[in-house]
């Protein structure tokens, strides 16, 4: 099935069907605040949504993944944000996310970005080069789940800020 599923650029069409996704793959998780579909219309509306790709099968969304800038305080610039990513529970352990996540790392890479961050699993990002470091952090969030990825090898130094759309309610 991977095979005939196609990741692209988000379309004002799909804009409805991405915020069902991200509800639904959301739903049940307990370390979710349930606001994931709010962030994503949030960052679009504020034009931070800096690279958003869907995973298309038979003529349906079924997967959506974020990116969009950070800011670091030691001045850096280049780095992303990734988040949220959702797939569809039914769809879900099939390789649709490792998808969206390679294809939106090797965009940013294309863009010439420095870096991504995100706050995910501990385990799953590993995989993807993401990595735990001693320089970087975000305020209230544990390192455990604070993962960072340099494209060029230079690691910044200092605390990221993600998008304010991140604390988007509704």
């Amino acid at each position: 099935m991977l095979s005939e599923v196609k990741i692209r650029i988000e379309t004002a069409d799909d804009f409805n069907a991405i915020a069902d996704v991200t509800r639904y793959a959301f739903r049940g998780l307990d370390i979710s605040q349930h606001t994931e579909q709010y962030i994503i219309d949030s960052l679009r509306k504020s034009q931070a949504l800096a690279l958003s790709l869907v995973a298309e099968f038979e003529n349906n969304i079924i997967g959506h993944i974020a990116f969009s800038p950070v800011t670091i305080t030691d001045g850096s610039i280049g780095w992303y944000g990734l988040g949220p990513v959702s797939v569809l529970p039914i769809y879900q352990r099939q390789g649709i996310g490792k998808s969206l996540i390679n294809e939106g790392l090797l965009r940013l890479k294309k863009i010439n970005a420095k870096g991504c961050c995100l706050v995910g699993h501990p385990e799953y990002y590993k995989q993807f080069g993401f990595q735990n470091v001693d320089k970087l952090s975000v305020d209230g969030v544990p390192p455990l789940v604070f993962f960072v990825n340099s494209f060029e090898g230079r690691m910044p130094e200092g605390v990221v800020r993600f998008h304010d759309a991140f604390n988007a309610i509704s």
